[in-house]
């Protein structure tokens, strides 16, 4: 079991309140970064948010020693062939801590950027940038022609590691984004959904990895509010549904209705867009709440309980196939210390060990680059 915590903006214990958000300064990623690291924690998921997810990324690789960077990527914004520079570049300076998480966007995020493209043609988009990307992280000359992407003998000049190219991971609901996953990477991930869906899921992208001989791996992500018992987390929950006022749920539903992702609908579906009377009304499966849902787009599911709990449910996750949580709290930072002394040591976690460098030379020379042929150069 591969367990990762969440390091991206906004934060605080209810972040969509002014009063109840945190600023996000450097000293404080390093404080969560560190303490993730020290917790025992397989890596840390660096969505897309308020900062960039490489340079925040890379700027915390000298405070911590173990954890994987899990970074996030969206095709059409950048250069495969750069994309690839960069992955292998931080991978050698992190030594082999670095996954890519691919994520297709929808029409609001990626508007915004200038790509203005269809559902079904970010996803075209994905499989030609994952058929040029993958090559070059294994150190192969890419040449690549499509609808998108024009590539010219294009390699990475740089020594590749003893561990491997970057695992690359993606998430997305619908069957084409299923498709891409089942062809091009190596874990798969799905929002916050019940066990049961999960495994509905896990099985679709499972047949169609196999059409091409695949295997994969899977994962989800989901908000954890733990405490010493039940009674109490559901406390805790009862008190961040009082924060949820009006203005924040209808900001999001803003958000939801210019969405065309399907995995944002499912989450929608989840708590219906309504504010029961009660928050445990939307308890949507033994000990999952989907509240934060109201507040927040993406994946808005908690696993509510005790350590006892809130282990029994990763476990019941485990055993309907999925490999990998990505986790947070409310704030990030004390409930990283909650989960992770008090329900972490319980699991078994699989941690980065840094492996020894490829036996290539990492020593670069100007030989190494410019004794190969100019159009090879020019492409790095």
């Amino acid at each position: 079991m591969e367990v990762y915590w969440y390091l991206t903006a906004p934060d605080g214990p209810q972040p969509w309140t002014i009063s109840g958000s945190r600023p996000m300064t450097y000293p404080y990623l390093q404080q969560v970064a560190r303490a993730v690291d020290h917790l025992g924690f397989t890596g840390a998921l660096l969505a897309t948010g308020a900062h960039d997810p490489w340079i925040l990324g890379a700027s915390l690789i000298p405070f911590t020693e173990d954890f994987r960077f899990l970074v996030a990527i969206q095709p059409g914004l950048i250069s495969p062939t750069l994309l690839a520079k960069m992955a292998l570049t931080f991978s050698q300076l992190s030594k082999g801590r670095v996954l890519l998480n691919v994520v297709s966007g929808d029409a609001n995020s990626l508007g915004a950027y200038g790509l203005n493209m269809s559902h079904d043609e970010r996803y075209e988009l994905g499989d030609e940038f994952l058929s040029v990307l993958k090559p070059l992280l294994q150190g192969e000359t890419v040449d690549f022609k499509g609808k998108y992407y024009d590539i010219r003998n294009a390699k990475i000049a740089m020594p590749g590691r003893a561990d491997g190219a970057p695992a690359l991971w993606f998430g997305g609901s619908s069957e084409v984004a299923q498709e891409v996953a089942a062809k091009h990477v190596d874990t798969y991930l799905t929002w916050g959904e019940t066990p049961t869906q999960a495994a509905e899921k896990i099985s679709q992208v499972r047949a169609r990895a196999a059409v091409h001989g695949r295997t994969l791996r899977y994962g989800i992500r989901l908000y954890v509010i733990t405490r010493d018992t039940d009674e109490k987390a559901w406390d805790a929950v009862e008190e961040l549904y009082a924060s949820m006022d009006e203005t924040a749920i209808e900001s999001r539903k803003a958000l939801a209705q210019r969405s065309d992702s399907v995995g944002q609908a499912r989450m929608t579906a989840l708590h219906g867009d309504r504010r029961p009377e009660r928050a445990r009304d939307l308890e949507i499966y033994p000990n999952l709440w989907a509240g934060i849902g109201l507040v927040r787009p993406g994946p808005g599911t908690a696993i509510v309980g005790s350590p006892d709990t809130v282990e029994a449910v990763m476990r019941e996750y485990a055993a309907a196939g999925i490999d990998v949580f990505i986790l947070s709290g409310l704030p990030l930072l004390e409930e990283a210390y909650r989960f992770g002394e008090q329900v972490l040591p319980r699991l078994p976690i699989t941690r980065h060990a840094p492996s020894k460098e490829a036996s290539t030379d990492q020593r670069f020379t100007w030989g190494t680059i410019w004794d190969r042929p100019i159009a090879e150069r020019e492409s790095n």
